[in-house]
């Protein structure tokens, strides 16, 4: 029970159902029940949240679902106030909803860069901005924000999305300097090629799979509870001594 006594919120998190392709967060979310957490799932599709939910409190998981556009700064406030209104405390955020829209610089609307920009630098600021006093109250607590592998390195078909996923990596390492004496810890997980409801499409593209997995030495593509495990090591006291990080599970990519 790595996360006992814990309260945790997960943002894009509304793929949880177990039997269905999941995302990082929906996995995340089973990972953290199982080790002792009390989770809010948080979403914009809330038809798949609340369902996922349902599922998992008949399962008898302490788990709540709420809508949160990562976007809107009232929204992060009203989520916060549901989490400690419910359970009293906020220990863990998983900044963890993202979009990607491949395409080149120069076919790329605007509207686009600014999609990528808002929904993955900005929640994550957002998010942490109004986790840090809840925190605060409960004595500490953990920051974990989904980046990527296309945040380190360049990204041949993603530019907003690197863009994006780099400005989470270097805010995640100016917070936690700022925080890291109050006992706040923020790192950063740097997922490299998996599968996912974001990926499923585009990755069965048997030209594409077969390129993305010659450039991944570890043989195989990750899955989502490759990344949700080292999203656990964050979240849990385990990485007490671990802030302003970056934990790469790529397979060996960025090792070339």
């Amino acid at each position: 029970m790595r996360l006992a006594g814990k309260v945790a919120l997960i943002t894009g998190a509304a793929a949880a159902i177990e039997g269905e392709l999941m995302g990082f967060g929906g996995q995340a979310a089973h990972i953290f029940l199982r080790e002792g957490a009390k989770v809010v799932l948080s979403d914009i599709r809330d038809e798949l949240g609340e369902r996922a939910v349902k599922i998992l409190r008949e399962a008898g998981k302490d788990a709540r679902y709420i809508h949160l556009d990562v976007t809107q700064e009232d929204e992060w406030e009203a989520a916060i106030s549901f989490v400690v209104a419910e359970f009293g405390k906020l220990d863990v955020l998983l900044n963890n909803a993202g979009v990607g829209h491949p395409m080149k610089v120069e076919d790329m609307p605007e509207e686009i860069w600014d999609r990528e920009l808002d929904i993955h630098a900005k929640g994550v600021f957002l998010g942490t901005k109004h986790a840090i006093p809840a925190m605060r109250a409960a004595g500490g607590g953990s920051i974990v924000n989904t980046s990527s592998v296309m945040g380190i390195v360049g990204s041949p078909t993603t530019p907003a999305y690197s863009a994006a996923k780099g400005a989470i990596r270097i805010f995640t390492k100016s917070a936690a300097i700022q925080y890291a004496s109050e006992g706040i810890r923020i790192n950063s997980v740097h997922p490299g090629y998996a599968d996912t409801p974001l990926t499923d499409g585009r990755f069965h593209d048997p030209d594409f799979r077969a390129e993305i997995l010659r450039k991944t030495p570890i043989g195989r593509l990750g899955n989502a509870e490759d990344i949700a495990n080292g999203m656990l090591y964050l979240a849990s006291d385990e990485s007490s001594f671990v802030t302003g990080s970056e934990l790469v599970i790529d397979g060996g990519m960025t090792a070339i």
